[in-house]
C-alpha cells in the first residue's frame, strides 16, 4: 500500500456513489451544497489523474431485480425511483469515466467494480455517497474486508438522518476509513505521490 501521507495516483479511485438525480431530488436543501462539495472534490482527482468512478443504483421497469425477501429492495420498489434517472450532470462526468451499475446497496454485490479496480491495479479508495447508512455502509464494510485503503470524505456525504449519519462517521467509517473534511481531501490530493500526471482539462506544457 501507498504512504499514509500521499496518494499515488495510478493506484487510486475515486468513487462517487448514488449521485443521480433521482436521489439528487429527494434531499433540495441540501442538494446545492452536496452538488458543488462533491465537484471540487471530482475536479481535483481529475487534476492528479485519479481516476474517477460513478455508482448508479438502477432497475428494470417493474423492478424484476428486486427481491420479495429484500425489505430495503421492497422499500426502493415502493419509492417508484432509479428507473430512468442519470448521474447528477452538475458533476461533469467525463467520457472515460464509467458508470457502474448495482442493485443493491452495496457498490460491489453484483458489479464488476472490484473486477475494474483489481484490473486497474488499484489498492486505495476515496469514498463519497448518499446516503450514509445505504450505500456507504454497506459499500465501506465490503471495500474494508477486501483490504483496499479507505478514506472517506464526510461533506460529500449525506444522510436524512443526521445523528446516525454522524454516529457512523465517528464509528464505523472511523474504524474502517480515514475520515477527511472536503478540505482535507483537497490538501492530501495537492501533495500526492507517484509521477505526476496531466490533468484532463489542460493541454500538456
Amino acid at each position: 500500500m501507498s504512504s499514509a501521507s500521499t496518494l499515488d495516483p495510478a493506484r487510486s479511485a475515486l468513487l462517487v456513489m448514488h449521485y443521480q438525480t433521482d436521489i439528487i431530488n429527494l434531499f433540495p436543501s441540501v442538494a446545492p451544497t452536496l452538488l458543488a462539495n462533491t465537484r471540487t472534490l471530482c475536479d481535483a482527482a481529475r487534476r492528479q489523474g485519479i481516476k474517477v468512478y460513478f455508482v448508479q443504483i438502477r432497475f428494470s421497469p417493474g423492478y424484476p431485480e428486486v427481491s420479495p425477501l429484500n425489505k430495503n429492495g421492497q422499500g426502493i420498489k415502493q419509492l417508484g425511483l432509479f428507473i430512468d434517472d442519470q448521474i447528477s450532470p452538475e458533476l461533469g462526468r467525463q467520457p472515460d469515466e464509467p458508470i457502474i451499475i448495482a442493485h443493491r446497496a452495496s457498490v460491489f454485490f453484483g458489479t464488476d467494480l472490484e473486477l475494474r479496480l483489481s484490473a486497474q491495479g488499484i489498492d486505495t479508495l476515496l469514498m463519497v455517497g448518499i446516503a450514509s447508512t445505504g450505500v456507504m455502509l454497506s459499500s465501506i464494510a465490503h471495500a474494508s474486508d477486501s483490504d483496499y485503503r479507505l478514506f472517506t470524505v464526510k461533506d460529500c456525504c449525506y444522510d436524512p438522518d443526521s445523528i446516525v449519519h454522524e454516529h457512523l462517521f465517528a464509528t464505523a467509517f472511523a474504524s474502517r476509513s480515514t475520515v477527511l473534511s472536503l478540505a482535507d481531501a483537497l490538501a492530501l490530493l495537492a501533495k500526492r505521490g507517484g509521477p505526476p500526471a496531466t490533468s484532463i482539462h489542460e493541454p500538456p506544457q
